[in-house]
């Protein structure tokens, strides 16, 4: 009778396999890869693995596209056999229980788990590997340099996800969730049970689970850090080291549950039953959205689009000062005009339409420090406000791609006059938006018929020196540089572009880019004011750089002058010394001092 048998190898014979699968591999096969662009196997078909000289046969398709890779934990049926047929290895014998193997562990003869890194869900394959002086002491019958055949059928895997890849928080999958991705801001809702080696029980969440932020923390180190590689739904058992569990102090018995001995490791039973995704829509903390309910949405409004919301409005204290939209009209107003506050709007703009979400603003996209009446009561200056909003629709403008070359040119001059309105009321970075809107509908890569094609250039440079205009505006001096830079590789001699770009290498300090600019402009136009302003404050500027300059240099050489001074008097000391030391009856002794020092 044929038993079931850990099949090992010699570490020769172990290096020699992992190149067709191991992580030292010389020729760069991946797991799970068969052939790079070969097609699929069919069954019956054979084809070699890698270039170690692994063959595989398909007996039968399996599901799916996904294969195993280490370390994830495989359920395999194989029986192993002689060339002749003479089987030394099966779990099938006597109706054997499946194998279980954690791949890139060492378990099997590496060419095995290379062949099932290729395989999907319920596949059944014949590989055939390469005399390679396999031997087992415990299993009669496999002659050193024989070739070995292995029938697997491939029942199912659980994924292995070593979380800092060192050991110290493995977690295992025991049922994957839906597409949501845990993230860093996330409001999760866990279910957890937290067990020392011994099975006692150390931590446990209510019925319903825990609800806390990722990055907050919970419990234990081990435990947001392994949301962050879950989905929602998903369910796991994470095994944890000490130093990601309670560490070194361990923690005194809580509640009914057991005390955690110090460098303790622990199990974890983890689901993460619900996520409310939350984004940092301004970049700051300071204006927070949270996902009450996800809908799969195209995109979300632009700015200039009109969207229609119902939204209720409240303080920290959860007074609400103002609630719109459920009266049967829902509140509508246009993305980024200034109708409502900028956090709202700037929320409203990440939103689909369906989605309701919590939003928290700060004061500073707020009503900011003073008081504002608002329809149900006065806010208080510096209130952190809080909306509930639901995004009921949006009116969307047409694509670019949507245009004629007409409604293209007409969409660019509106967009290009209301950031010129805005500009000179201050509102440079409205402006600028504006202004790149206009582009987008004009950009370089636009073809259009001649009639039009010199009005789409005039239009194009005009929004280029108006952004860049708003850029010198907003310190953005590089981006000015850029804009200004393109204007003039169209028209070299446009004088604007050459001030304003002058104006960007002055403030950037590149004061000799800044010269050369002012020259060739006051070459174009002597009579230039601003330019001819530009050149007075550049020389004088020039003038303190050059004083600068001098004094740098000057203090260099004379911090050099005295350390050469300082070198060449401990010289004459040693020198000294040493001709005394030398002279002396212990000099020997002495002469090792100098050098000493």
């Amino acid at each position: 009778m044929v038993r079931s048998s850990r099949i090992t190898c010699s570490s020769a014979a172990a290096m020699a396999m992992a190149g067709a699968g191991g992580s030292s591999s010389s020729d760069g096969d991946e797991a799970g890869e068969e052939i790079e662009s070969a097609p699929p196997l069919r069954v019956g078909e054979e084809r070699a693995i890698g270039s170690s000289g692994i063959r595989k046969r398909l007996l039968r398709a399996g599901e799916g596209w996904a294969t195993p890779v280490p370390p994830d934990e495989v359920s395999v049926h194989y029986v192993g056999s002689l060339p002749d047929g003479t089987l030394f290895a099966s779990t099938r014998d006597g109706g054997g229980e499946p194998r279980t193997i954690n791949l890139g562990s060492g378990e099997v003869v590496a060419g095995l788990e290379t062949g099932i890194c290729t395989m999907k869900k319920g596949e059944k394959a014949l590989f055939i590997l390469p005399p390679l002086s396999c031997e087992d002491p415990g299993v009669p019958g496999v002659p050193t340099g024989s070739e070995l055949h292995f029938e697997v059928e491939l029942l199912s895997w659980l994924t292995v996800v070593d979380v800092y890849k060192n050991g110290g928080i493995v977690k295992k999958v025991l049922s994957t969730g839906g597409n949501r991705q845990t993230g860093d801001l996330d409001e999760v809702t866990v279910k957890y049970k937290i067990k020392l080696l011994d099975e006692s029980i150390v931590d446990e969440s209510p019925k319903e689970g825990s609800t806390f932020f990722v990055n907050e923390g919970h419990v234990c180190a081990a435990l947001p850090k392994v949301l962050k590689t879950m989905k929602e739904g998903e369910r796991a058992v994470v095994m944890v080291q000490s130093q990601y569990a309670f560490g070194e102090q361990g923690r005194a018995a809580k509640n009914q549950f057991s005390a955690v001995p110090p460098n303790s490791a622990v199990n974890i039973d983890v689901e993460l039953v619900s996520l409310k995704p939350v984004v940092d829509v301004t970049g700051d903390l300071k204006v927070m959205k949270k996902t009450l309910k996800c809908v799969d949405g195209i995109r979300a409004p632009h700015d200039g689009e009109t969207v229609h919301i119902r939204y209720t409005g409240r303080l920290e204290d959860g007074t609400v000062f103002e609630k719109f939209g459920f009266d049967g009209e829902t509140f509508e107003f246009i993305i980024d005009e200034e109708q409502v506050t900028v956090g709202l709007d700037c929320a409203v703009a990440t939103m689909v339409k369906g989605e309701l979400a919590e939003v928290t603003v700060k004061f500073e996209y707020g009503f900011g420090n003073t008081e504002e009446q608002r329809q149900l009561i006065m806010v208080p200056p510096f209130s952190t406000l809080i909306y509930e909003v639901e995004l009921i629709d949006f009116t969307k403008e047409k694509e670019s791609w949507e245009m004629s070359a007409h409604e293209k040119l007409e969409a660019a001059e509106k967009s290009k006059v209301a950031g010129n309105d805005l500009f000179k009321i201050g509102k440079f970075q409205r402006a600028a938006k504006k202004y790149s809107k206009a582009l987008s509908y004009i950009n370089e890569e636009e073809h259009f018929e001649d009639e039009v094609e010199e009005s789409t250039k005039t239009l194009r440079v005009s929004c280029w020196l108006n952004h860049a205009a708003c850029c010198l505006k907003l310190k953005d001096f590089a981006q000015a540089i850029s804009l200004c830079s393109k204007v003039l590789e169209i028209e070299s001699c446009n004088v604007k572009a050459l001030y304003r770009r002058a104006q960007a290498y002055v403030e950037s300090y590149d004061l000799e880019l800044a010269k050369t600019d002012v020259l060739k402009a006051l070459e174009l136009d002597p009579d230039n004011r601003e330019v001819k302003l530009l050149q007075a404050n550049l020389k004088k500027l020039q003038v303190e750089s050059n004083k600068w300059d001098a004094k740098l240099y000057a203090n260099m050489f004379d911090r050099t002058a005295k350390e050469s001074d300082v070198v060449s008097k401990k010289r004459k000391v040693q020198n000294t010394s040493h001709n005394e030391a030398a002279k002396s009856p212990d000099s020997e002794e002495a002469l090792e001092m100098v050098k000493e020092e």
